[in-house]
C-alpha cells in the first residue's frame, strides 16, 4: 500500500514573526507597502485641508504685497505693516492645524509664507553691529507726560554716554526736571513745546519745524561736532489709534510725516540725523516721505527688531533713529526709565 506523505509548512504566516506583523496591514493585490508618511496622511492627503492651504497662500501674498494692502478701509494696510513681523505667528498656527488635519497640501502651501517671512525678517537676527566706536552717540526717548520719575529718567539719560539726546512728550510741568538733570552733561539745549534737543556740543540755528499740528512738535538744530557741522531733527508725530468703528486712525500722523519729509528733503546740510517718536515702523508706507530718503540705524547696524513700545512688552519699534550722510555702526535699546517707551540709542560715523 502506497504511503501518502503530507509535509507541514515550516514557515507559515503564523510561525513567521515578520509575516505575522505585516499581516496586520492588509494590502490590495499589486499594491506596494506604504511608508510611514503615506500611512499618516492616508489616501486623501492631497484633498484634505484645501481651505488651510488657501489661507497659507493668502498669508504669503499678504507678506509679499504688504504695500498693496489697501488703506481705503480703516487704514488696514498701515495697521498690517505696523505689526508685520508679528504676522509670522500665524505660520505655526497654520502648521499645527495642517498637522492635525493631516493635510500634505496645506503643509506644502505653508512653504510660501515661511520663505517670504524669512526673506523679509530673517536678516534682523543677524548682529550687524560694528566694532567701530563711532564718532557720535545719539539717543531718543519719549519720556511720557505721565512719567512718575522724571528726575530719575533725566539722570539715567545723562549717564547714557550720548553726545546728543532728543526727548519727546516733555510736559511743561516736568520740563525743569529734564533741564536741571541734563544741564551738567549736556549744557546746550533747545526745548520747544513738548520736544527738545540736548547736546554736549554747541547748538545753533535751533528752530521749530511745522509738521501741521498747530503747536511745536518738531525741532531742527545745527550741532557743531568735532567732525563737523550736522543737522539734527527731533520730532513727535501724532499718535495713531485702533478703533472698532474707524479702524486704524492715522490721517494726522500721515500728514505730519509728509511735512517732516519735505523739510528734511529741502535741508541743505550734508549730514542729517532724525531722532524721534514717529508713531510708525519702518515698514509703514505712511512714513515713506521720510524713510525713502534716510537709513534706519537699527536696520543698518542693530540686532533683532529693536522694539521700543510698549516698555513692558515691546511689540513695535516706533521710536526711530535715522540718518542721511552718515554711517550707523551700532544701534540698541536702553534700560527702562519709567516711561511707557524704551530709549533707543545709536552710534554713527560722520563724514570727513
Amino acid at each position: 500500500m502506497a504511503r501518502v506523505y503530507t509535509s507541514e509548512a515550516t514557515n507559515s504566516d503564523e510561525d513567521s514573526p515578520r509575516k505575522g506583523f505585516l499581516s496586520r496591514f492588509p494590502r490590495r493585490s499589486g499594491e506596494r507597502p506604504r511608508g510611514l508618511f503615506s500611512r499618516w496622511a492616508g489616501s486623501g492627503k492631497w484633498r484634505r485641508g484645501i481651505i488651510l492651504a488657501l489661507l497659507a497662500v493668502a498669508l504669503g501674498f499678504a507678506f509679499i504685497l504688504h504695500a498693496e494692502v489697501p488703506n481705503s478701509i480703516g487704514n488696514i494696510g498701515s495697521l498690517w505693516e505696523t505689526f508685520l513681523p508679528w504676522g509670522g505667528l500665524l505660520i505655526p498656527v497654520l502648521l499645527v492645524c495642517a498637522l492635525l488635519r493631516r493635510s500634505v497640501t496645506a503643509l506644502v502651501a505653508l512653504l510660501l509664507p515661511t520663505v517670504v517671512w524669512v526673506n523679509l525678517f530673517g536678516g534682523v537676527f543677524h548682529d550687524k553691529t560694528s566694532t567701530a566706536s563711532g564718532d557720535l552717540m545719539v539717543v531718543t526717548h519719549n519720556v511720557n507726560a505721565d512719567n512718575p520719575h522724571p528726575e530719575r529718567t533725566a539722570r539715567q539719560l545723562a549717564r547714557s554716554g550720548a553726545d546728543v539726546i532728543a526727548l519727546e512728550e516733555v510736559p511743561s510741568s516736568q520740563s525743569d526736571f529734564y533741564e536741571d538733570g541734563l544741564r551738567k552733561s549736556h549744557p546746550y539745549h533747545k526745548l520747544a513745546g513738548t520736544v527738545g534737543i540736548w547736546s554736549k556740543y554747541p547748538l545753533s540755528g535751533a528752530r521749530t519745524v511745522d509738521i501741521k499740528m498747530g503747536w511745536p512738535r518738531a525741532i531742527r538744530a545745527t550741532v557743531r561736532t568735532p567732525k563737523g557741522v550736522i543737522a539734527v531733527y527731533t520730532a513727535h508725530l501724532p499718535s495713531v489709534r485702533v478703533q472698532f468703528k474707524s479702524g486704524f486712525t492715522a490721517g494726522q500722523r500721515d500728514a505730519s510725516a509728509r511735512a517732516l519729509g519735505r523739510a528734511i528733503s529741502h535741508d541743505r546740510a550734508d549730514t542729517v540725523i532724525l531722532l524721534g517718536d514717529l508713531n510708525g515702523t519702518m515698514n509703514d508706507r505712511a512714513l515713506a516721505p521720510i524713510t525713502s530718503q534716510m537709513r534706519s540705524a537699527q536696520g543698518a547696524a542693530g540686532k533683532g527688531f529693536g522694539f521700543s513700545w510698549p516698555e513692558s512688552r515691546p511689540m513695535a519699534r516706533i521710536d526711530q533713529i535715522m540718518v542721511k550722510g552718515a554711517d550707523p555702526v551700532s544701534a540698541w535699546t536702553l534700560s527702562p526709565t519709567g516711561s511707557d517707551h524704551l530709549p533707543v540709542a545709536a552710534k554713527v560715523n560722520l563724514p570727513g
